[in-house]
């Protein structure tokens, strides 16, 4: 937890009781799912939350602006992007059914009044968003025609509608496609730990 607010430390009481409620909850739900691999609970904040939380370092959602994160797996980076901005709405999607079912566990003893996770395939949702949030489920060419006919023309912040898709490695060849609109930044421009050297926030408008 001193991680979070190590790099967010205006959060508010209850922003800080939410992100502190996270471990135990999933810790809970790891003894009976594994939902996030049993090495990697070491380092939960770091790992998950703070990684998820690099999209703020990008953007402040506007108030009432609908964020729809696709593929959320446990709720990342769902789930700490709904604690930091409670005037955005989030939507977190899976298809695997017992992945939903902790997610709205999670939500719902958060109290998340601002968040709703469904089980279902992004190319059968329908409904506008703002912005599609990810952390790496795909190439971005495989991703963008599952999501492209539901971003808004409506525009709330001051990044235009679009993805913010969390990745690492070598992007060179996938962003090939895209590289005339998308924009990366290097989360470790942001955060000093290790495990973000290679890691970056690729926003692409649409």
């Amino acid at each position: 937890m001193d991680i979070i607010l190590k790099y967010f430390p205006k959060l508010t009481e209850r922003q800080r009781e939410q992100f502190a409620a996270l471990l135990p909850l999933y810790e809970e739900w790891n003894a009976q799912i594994n939902v996030i691999s049993r090495k990697d609970m070491e380092h939960f904040y770091e790992h998950h939350v703070l990684h998820s939380l690099a999209i703020a370092k990008v953007i402040s959602f506007a108030p009432m602006s609908e964020v729809l994160d696709v593929g959320t797996g446990g709720g990342f980076p769902g789930v700490p992007l709904a604690i930091m901005f409670p005037d955005a709405r989030f939507t977190l999607i899976d298809s695997i059914g017992k992945k939903i079912k902790v997610v709205s566990d999670v939500i719902d003893r958060l109290d998340l009044t601002n968040t709703k996770a469904m089980q279902i395939r992004a190319e059968l949702l329908d409904g506008e968003y703002d912005f599609v949030v990810s952390r790496a489920v795909t190439t971005l060419g495989e991703f963008v025609p599952w999501v492209k006919k539901m971003i808004s023309k409506t525009q709330y912040n001051p990044l235009h509608n679009g993805i913010l898709y969390l990745k690492g490695g070598d992007l060179t060849n996938e962003l090939f496609t895209f590289r005339h609109k998308v924009k990366t930044w290097d989360i470790s421009d942001f955060f000093e730990e290790e495990f973000f050297e290679t890691k970056k926030v690729i926003y692409l408008p649409l």
